[in-house]
């Protein structure tokens, strides 16, 4: 509608100037902090922070290996203003980020120094061989610099080789890959199980009777009047070995003894589905509930047989709600971290929880920015081949 007296331009520039506090506080308060973390999976100043002069002396120095002793005068003066700056720890926790064991090897060359002790070239190599390594040259030429790809690399299960390519991570490090794979393995398992329970549980609400449709669908949406924590909290009780379930199926007789439900991966996928049942059946629901009778009644009466019917009238229609509710209920599993981490085991935990432990427990920050940004770009990727293969117009969410 067009406010009187004032151009097109000026009504366009009006709606912006509306929506401009929107846009800030969502740049403010959501795009601002994920760009800042993400941004941390490829940069990482600490090393090159903490050691200036050695990286001074790296870019003049020629070759792969161990520098020479330029290089090792750098390091030594380096490390004694961390010492006196307080920031030497810091420097062997990003050390030892990059290459394993290399923080006790970084302290100790620390307390030498501060001894007045012989710190030449030689005497390091002899105190402490690890900085006669060609790897631990290496690492420290790739951090000095504050731009990085190691982190990236890391979570896909690569890493640079002493000889400057990109290789595989040795096998006791290469874990990353694993855990994508059964989180997407785990997110499609409860997908396809939503569906098989969420279709013909849309297709009873949608064609009961007034009264109890509106019943069902009160109870479908019944766990949404408590927080997945309490949800999760209830699986906990309902899996144990002497729980309600295990009681139900030894004396239905479907077992003759309680099974381990709880920290196991059947558990986790139950109550994955329970709580990502609603998700995927609201949207089938709002699309056959769009579905008019006449058309099924058409087609039986041109001779159509049930199943026909099913495949060429009633299915195609249903297909948007199907879409977008499993391609949520997907995306939505892909980010599960409290289930997982209460009912899970050791072998079940996804990519989300491995996050929060760097965040957590490691306070490695680059590492989980790195693991976040591969998680986000793979669900991207995923959602636009859907949308691409499938017609991203099609989808409805209600």
């Amino acid at each position: 509608m067009r406010v009187w007296g004032l151009p097109k331009w000026g009504e366009e520039a009006r709606a912006l100037a509306l929506a401009v506090p929107l846009i800030a506080l969502l740049i403010v308060s959501f795009a601002a902090p994920i760009g800042l973390l993400l941004a941390r999976a490829v940069y990482d100043p600490t090393i090159g922070e903490a050691l200036p002069l050695t990286a001074q002396a790296l870019d003049r120095s020629t070759g792969a290996n161990v520098p020479d002793d330029a290089v090792f005068a750098a390091l030594v003066a380096d490390l004694r203003q961390d010492q006196a700056n307080g920031t030497a720890f810091e420097l062997a926790k990003a050390l030892n980020a990059r290459l394993p064991g290399a923080r006790s090897q970084v302290l100790k060359t620390v307390r030498l120094v501060a001894s007045g002790a012989d710190a030449s070239r030689q005497a390091l190599i002899d105190a402490l061989p690890f900085w006669g390594e060609r790897r631990t040259w290496a690492t420290v030429r790739g951090g000095v610099h504050g731009l990085t790809s190691f982190y990236l690399l890391s979570a896909l299960d690569l890493r640079w080789t002493d000889d400057g390519a990109i290789g595989a991570a040795p096998p006791e490090e290469a874990v990353f890959l694993r855990v994508f794979a059964r989180t997407f393995f785990i997110a499609a398992v409860v997908t396809l199980a939503t569906l098989a329970l969420g279709f013909p549980l849309a297709w009873l609400i949608a064609n009961a009777s007034p009264r109890w449709s509106m019943v069902l669908l009160a109870l479908v949406l019944l766990p949404f009047w408590t927080s997945i924590i309490v949800r999760t909290a209830a699986w906990t009780v309902l899996l144990q070995k002497y729980g309600l379930i295990n009681d139900a199926l030894v004396w239905l007789g479907v077992a003759r003894d309680h099974f381990d439900l709880m920290y196991s991966r059947i558990g986790l996928v139950l109550a994955m589905t329970h709580i990502q049942l609603p998700f995927t059946l609201l949207p089938i629901f709002s699309v056959m509930r769009s579905i008019q009778p006449s058309q099924l009644r058409a087609a039986y009466s041109l001779g159509a047989r049930p199943m026909t019917v099913f495949l060429r009238v009633y299915l195609p229609q249903v297909l948007p709600g199907v879409m977008a509710g499993c391609l949520l209920t997907f995306i939505l599993c892909l980010g599960y971290f409290i289930t997982p981490a209460l009912i899970g085991g050791a072998s079940d935990q996804l990519i989300s929880n491995f996050i929060a432990g760097y965040v957590n427990v490691d306070l490695n920050w680059e590492m989980a920015a790195a693991l976040s940004f591969v998680l986000l770009v793979s669900t991207l990727a995923l959602y636009f081949a859907f949308a691409r293969f499938l017609g991203l117009d099609r989808f409805k969410l209600v």
